[in-house]
This record gives structure tokens, sequence and C-alpha cells, in this order.
């Protein structure tokens, strides 16, 4: 099984990539959110399962320290929306621990198997 993580910039993708393939999962970080082409998640990698993973403009600029405006963070957005609307699992990192998100997605993939 290859499971496929996408999310914006700062929502905790090498994290989780990085956890589950602890675990023994094949795992592709998926960088669509610097794609122009909707469905370059597909086209890459196609996924037997795709995690999509939220985070908030704020959350973004305090995890990754990173100088961009919400213009560009809305960009991201639009540019995963293809992959967030066929996303097995979607999880809101913002209120979440690395180890919080890892173990959400752990019992996604155990019940999807």
């Amino acid at each position: 099984m290859l499971i496929g993580v996408v999310g914006a910039c700062g929502a905790g993708k090498s994290s989780l990539v990085a956890g589950l393939i602890e675990h023994g999962y094949k795992v592709r970080h998926i960088a669509q959110e610097h794609s122009y082409v909707p469905d370059m998640w597909q086209r890459l990698t196609n996924p037997d399962v795709l995690i999509f993973l939220e985070v908030s403009y704020p959350n973004t600029v305090a995890r990754r320290r990173l100088d961009w405006t919400y213009v560009e963070y809305a960009e991201q957005l639009r540019r995963l929306r293809h992959a967030r609307q066929h996303a097995h699992l979607v999880i809101d990192t913002n209120p979440l621990t690395i180890q919080q998100v890892l173990d959400k997605a752990l019992i996604f993939i155990k019940s999807a198997t």
C-alpha cells in the first residue's frame, strides 16, 4: 500500500511521512502545493491512500517561520483543492501535536486495511 501526504507548507507533511515510515509504511510526500497542475498528485504518485493535512495561515507562519503573505498561502490552498477533494483522510493539524497527527493517521490506515 502506498500512502500519499499533501498539505500546505507547515502542515506537518514531513513529520507525518517520517512517522509513518518508522511504522513500516511506504509513504510519499507529495509537493502538490507547488504545482499548477491540479491532479499532479495522481500523475506522479497515485497513492492507495491520500492524507490531506490542513493548517491555518498563522500556524504556517509560526511553525516554519515563513515570510509569506496570505495571498501566497491561499494560492497553495487553491493548488491543493483537487487533492483535498479526493483525500481519504483530512486531518486538521492546527490543534494537534505531531504525535497526535501520526496517531490519527495510523488509526485510519489500520482501519482501512
